[in-house]
């Protein structure tokens, strides 16, 4: 037998680092050719493309690459990479990955990276997902697509991370009692003092009024909006109700 060096080439680049699949190729190149009329087995580049007809992709998902491959396509769309996203949601696709673990994330990463910065997002990505259970593969690779390309071009925020701020603060100390005036005043509640002081925020300009509603002792502070998209926005209006501090 022998292979030309442009054969073997193409092999190891088909082959995607697994020697079965080149192994394969070379069997089934010499079983698929006769001899010449020296009795070789001469195996050129035509050949060598006929034993392998598609590129052998390194994924197992119960590997390294399955978990790889995941965290470079939610990187990429949390760095607003669109091509990179598409890149890896297409090499998960073509290896067999479930469309509703890639879905999974990308909703996880909607209210994690975009959040408030375009609250749109995770409306898209649940429609994308609804989607998906409708009309299923290969149709809702458009879904996946559309989900994708939406969040690596949305603007970011990781601002949700405030409640697990909160969490914390609520695992080390316990919960603490709720104020009076914030307790329900229904039926025979409103006799021991439920509700009372409690201001109705319409029933003031702006639909706002400032009052506690934090348990005494407790100090929050956790959400910081960001500068990002409609985030901004929401930023603005906390700065002019948020107390200012005293000169």
């Amino acid at each position: 037998v022998e292979v030309r060096e442009e054969a073997l080439k193409h092999w190891a680049q088909m082959a995607g680092g697994d020697a079965r699949v080149a192994l394969n190729a070379l069997e089934l190149a010499v079983e698929s050719t006769p001899p010449d009329a020296e009795g070789i087995i001469r195996i050129d580049l035509p050949i060598a493309q006929e034993s392998i007809q598609g590129p052998a992709l390194r994924y197992d998902r119960a590997a390294d690459e399955h978990y790889d491959t995941i965290s470079a396509f939610i990187k990429s769309v949390r760095g607003s990479d669109p091509d990179a996203a598409l890149y890896w949601l297409a090499k998960m696709i073509a290896a067999g990955e479930d469309p509703k673990f890639i879905m999974r994330r990308l909703l996880i990463l909607a209210a994690e990276d975009v959040g408030l910065a375009d609250p749109r997002g995770i409306q898209v990505a649940a429609a994308c997902a609804r989607a998906l259970e409708w009309v299923g593969l290969p149709e809702a690779q458009y879904h996946l697509a559309l989900a994708t390309l939406y969040l690596a071009t949305a603007p970011k925020s990781n601002s949700t991370t405030a409640y697990f701020r909160a969490l914390e603060k609520v695992q080390q100390r316990g919960t603490q009692e709720v104020p009076s005036h914030l307790k329900d005043a229904h039926r025979d509640a409103q006799a021991l003092g439920h509700g009372e002081g409690y201001l109705y925020p319409h029933d003031f300009p702006g639909h706002w009024v400032e009052q506690r509603y934090l348990p005494e002792g407790v100090e929050g502070g956790w959400y910081e909006p960001s500068e990002e998209g409609y985030e901004r926005r929401i930023k603005e209006w906390m700065e002019r109700r948020r107390p200012k501090p005293a000169p």
